[in-house]
């Protein structure tokens, strides 16, 4: 006897399938019709849609059992509106279908099969034996336990119950692609090919205030069944041609009211788009045809026109009047699920924009960059409040950003965004990686409160950051956190490990106490590597936080030296990434270069009189050594000598100079103990003081100052 699951340990398609199981014969087919069953079939056959006028029948269930390779093991058909379908045992399940169906049907079929999630209420059409259709709904479920393979149940439907089924499966999706082709679904049950055009403002996620006569622009969104069609046709993604709209026009404005447009043979289409190259865009064959034109129209003052729907058969079986408004009345309850998918097109195409602004580049001399972002709900807004960036400091370190703003959607990606490019402006500024943080904390208080985040389903409250500084010189990365998981670094002996980063309350965590962020530095020679996430890529309800990372860590040291730093980013992902993501998953991956022993070098001389006389005498056997011409060489002495001489007179202590060559251009430091901030003034023609800033400013390509835990460096970049 079959074990029937519990419902405490079983989904509810479990359950569903179960009862299908029990409704099925053991023995295989169901018993012979005997004769007063085959008059309630001949009595069914005649209430059937296309053989009578009112075209009405009750609902019916059956349901067909399939092993491994799709075929019947049994079946219950035996109801008088399933007759003149052959269902035998032993025979593939395909042979059921029209033959244009096979493709996408098999693709749900082994979907099913091997993913284990349902596929549940979606309109399909039967063969039977004398070359009839039948209209069903058909759920395709993983077979319950203890048996392997799929149940399938078919309900014949009624044209009420066709409606609300159609409706229901089109408004499932929010992919404007998928829409349309659960549209097009729907109405292939009125005829042999089905098509949806949208204007082109739809496709693409554009506002639409309304269109004026002759300027509509179609495209194709979908068409089935899915099969070869001949060269010329209009398949999805093809632009329709200009003289295409006339027929949409005529449909939409008379008496400002949308109406069906039928063309009922090839002579009248012939008539109507006056045009060979039209004909062969669109109509599916050479024999004689006829279509129903629908159009997908919202409704106001006037209607704004989204598309239209298309219904092609053949020209012996003209449209009856019943039909048509069963096809308008479609189409009209679900214009609205095609206008929703249209405002989640603009809306996704939006936030992809800005994410993809935010996407690190590929990095430069001294770094390689290579990153990977993965929406959990791609058919959804796509972005959520996952970033990462990487970017050059015009002082020749690399900067390297990780964040998280809790939940998803365009609120959730202007949050992400605003963020992003304050850190980086931050950075670039010279700020200290602790002190970005604390300016963001400040931010995210200002940008909502939790009650009107949340509302909105996001909040910056709370969001997480990462910011890690390279200099390719130390070979050194300072790392600062507020409330992110810890950077795995990859030693050149092949060792990866967490970095030891104390843990801070994430931003606005106005609960917490107002503890300072911390800054920590750490060794990363030549050949390390720096991987920089969000929690979505380590979570897994099946284990704890730290063997995530744990896991990270592992996988991570497998990369080799060598390989190509944006494939192994892929490949971590692929590994780690659950099945059925929740959240967003963001890696990012930096491999650290640094300079060349032999292109920097490092003095730290005293703050006296003669100093800038010994930085200069320095630097000019360092560029004669690298081969510099001889104007260079003058104005980086001059160069040097202005800078040291302003650390000599207004700071303290010891003083370092650094000259650093990349590129096609030379990097001067200067560092010293003084906390004051150069400025460039404008100073009097008289003045005795206050123009080797100026002199600076004439002599590079650009110049700044960054903060340091001692003092402050000022840097200035120049031409080779």
């Amino acid at each position: 006897m079959d074990s029937t699951p519990s419902p405490s340990s079983s989904s509810p398609f479990d359950l569903v399938s179960s009862a299908l199981e029990r409704s099925l014969p053991r023995g295989g087919a169901g018993a012979a019709a005997g004769p007063a069953q085959a008059q309630g079939d001949r009595a069914t056959r005649e209430g059937l849609p296309g053989n009578s006028a009112d075209g009405r029948h009750d609902q019916i269930l059956g349901a067909v059992s399939l092993d491994g390779d799709l075929s019947i093991t049994r079946c219950n058909l035996d109801a008088p509106v399933f007759a003149g379908v052959d269902a035998g045992v032993g025979s593939p399940f395909v042979d059921l279908l029209p033959r244009g169906d096979v493709p996408t049907v098999t693709r749900r079929l082994r979907q099913v099969l091997e993913t284990g999630e349902a596929h549940v209420a979606r309109i399909q059409r039967l063969r039977r034996g004398d070359g009839s259709e039948l209209v069903v709904s058909m759920s395709i479920l993983p077979a319950a336990e203890p048996r392997e393979g799929l149940t399938v149940s078919l309900i014949a439907m009624a044209t009420r119950l066709h409606l609300y089924a159609a409706e229901t499966a089109i408004g499932t999706s929010l992919d404007i692609g998928e829409t349309a082709q659960s549209l097009a679904q729907s109405l292939l049950a009125w005829g042999d090919v089905a098509a949806v055009d949208l204007d082109y403002a739809v496709w693409t996620g554009e506002g639409i205030t309304g269109q004026g006569e002759g300027h509509i622009r179609l495209r194709r969104a979908a068409l089935v069944p899915d099969r070869a069609w001949p060269e010329g046709y209009a398949t999805p993604g093809d632009e329709l041609p200009n003289d295409a709209s006339r027929l949409l026009a005529q449909a939409v404005r008379r008496d400002d009211a949308p109406q069906a447009i039928v063309v009922p043979d090839r002579e009248a289409l012939e008539q109507v788009f006056g045009s060979p190259r039209v004909m062969r865009a669109l109509v599916p064959a050479d024999r004689s045809a006829g279509v129903a034109c629908i159009p997908l129209v919202l409704d106001g003052a006037p209607p704004v026109v989204l598309g239209v729907a298309e219904v092609w058969r053949r020209a012996d079986r003209p449209f009856r009047d019943s039909e048509l408004l069963d096809l308008q009345e479609l189409v009209a309850r679900t214009a609205h699920h095609v206008d929703l998918a249209r405002q989640h097109q603009r809306e996704h195409t939006q936030v992809l924009a800005l994410q993809r602004r935010l996407l690190p580049r590929t990095g430069g001399d001294t770094i390689e960059i290579a990153s990977v972002y993965q929406p959990a709900t791609p058919d959804s807004a796509g972005v959520g409040g996952d970033w990462v960036n990487s970017f050059p400091l015009p002082d020749g370190r690399n900067a390297l950003v990780v964040g998280d703003v809790v939940g998803h959607g365009l609120g959730a990606a202007a949050a992400m965004g605003q963020l992003s490019m304050e850190a980086r402006a931050l950075l670039s500024a010279g700020l200290a990686p602790d002190e970005v943080l604390e300016r963001l904390d400040e931010t995210v208080t200002l940008l909502d409160d939790a009650e009107s985040g949340l509302a909105a389903g996001y909040s910056a409250l709370g969001s997480t950051c990462c910011i890690a500084l390279y200099d390719p010189v130390s070979h050194q990365v300072a790392v600062s956190s507020a409330g992110h998981l810890p950077p795995v670094l990859l030693s050149p002996d092949g060792r990866a490990s967490p970095l030891p980063v104390l843990p801070h309350p994430g931003l606005g965590a106005e609960f917490a106490l107002r503890e300072p962020f911390g800054v920590h530095t750490f060794d990363t020679p030549p050949g390390s590597l720096l991987a920089l996430y969000t929690d979505g890529l380590v979570e897994d309800p099946a284990m704890s936080i730290d063997e995530g990372i744990g896991r990270l860590a592992d996988i991570v040291s497998t990369i080799h030296p060598w390989e190509p730093l944006q494939q192994a980013a892929r490949r971590v992902v692929s590994a780690l990434a659950p099945a059925r993501q929740r959240d967003d998953v963001t890696l990012l991956l930096a491999r650290m270069i640094g300079y060349r022993k032999g292109d920097t070098a490092t003095w730290r001389l005293p703050a006296r009189d003669d100093t800038p006389a010994r930085a200069r005498a320095q630097v000019c056997a360092l560029l004669r050594q690298w081969g510099t011409a001889d104007d260079t060489r003058d104005n980086a002495l001059l160069l040097v000598s202005e800078l040291v001489t302003n650390a000599v007179r207004f700071a303290a202590g010891p003083i370092t100079v650094r000259v650093s060559r990349a590129g096609h251009g030379l990097l001067y430091e200067v560092g010293d103990t003084g906390n004051g901030r150069p400025r460039l003034g404008r100073g009097g023609l008289l003045d005795e003081g206050g123009r080797g800033l100026h002199v600076v400013h004439k002599l590079t390509t650009r110049w700044g100052v960054r903060w340091t835990e001692t003092g402050k460096v000022v840097w200035a970049e120049a031409a080779k």
